[in-house]
């Protein structure tokens, strides 16, 4: 019986450790990711655009990775200055587009009141992109708000379709330290898978 206990004691703790490390490396990924391709001129005047992405969602409420981002979207605005919210994403595993079931989320559940745009036909994230540009043409600064890694290739992808708008990036507020710690070891690997795939 001793031993069993010794086993299962040593399995614990040899989970625990690895989880551990697994969440220091995702912290760590994400607060560089969170720094990575931002550009240099955004311009005080102008509207500030902050730019969600969304993320497959099968029901008619938002999923738990959607429901953060609309937090963090929201989190992220200047509440001093011009902002608006654009929220992205088509109907790819539900019959109702992301944007939408976005919006519900920010204005029935947080009571969110302020400016949203939606943009309700994309499938990709290179799609994102290239669907929000006519809405953040004039925006003196631009935010893009995922988990960090997957905002990071949001913002190469902008860098590659309109450089003279991906200077305007600024650094949003969805990096905190000990928030949604799986979620951020998932992404981690995802960005890794991806990195790997397109090198």
């Amino acid at each position: 019986m001793s031993e069993s206990r010794h086993l299962t004691r040593r399995l614990f703790w040899t989970g625990f450790a690895t989880y551990a490390a697994f969440a220091a490396w995702a912290e760590v990924l994400h607060w560089r990711s969170s720094y990575r391709m931002l550009g240099t001129a955004a311009r005080a005047d102008g509207t500030e655009a902050v730019v969600v992405l969304g993320y497959g969602n099968r029901g008619e409420r938002a999923n738990f990775i959607n429901r953060y981002r609309v937090r963090a979207g929201i989190r992220s605005m200047d509440r001093a200055g011009d902002s608006v919210l654009i929220l992205c994403g088509g109907t790819v595993e539900g019959d109702t587009p992301e944007a939408v079931v976005m919006e519900r989320y920010a204005r029935d559940e947080l009571g969110y009141t302020g400016r949203i745009l939606l943009e309700t036909e994309s499938r990709s994230t290179w799609e994102n992109i290239e669907n929000a540009i006519p809405m953040i043409e004039d925006a003196g600064s631009i935010k893009i708000v995922s988990n960090s890694p997957h905002a990071e290739v949001a913002r190469e992808y902008l860098w590659q379709q309109r450089p003279d708008l991906a200077d305007r990036l600024v650094r949003a507020d969805e990096q905190r330290v000990g928030e949604i710690v799986p979620m951020k070891i998932g992404a981690s690997l995802r960005l890794l898978l991806f990195r790997l795939q397109h090198r």
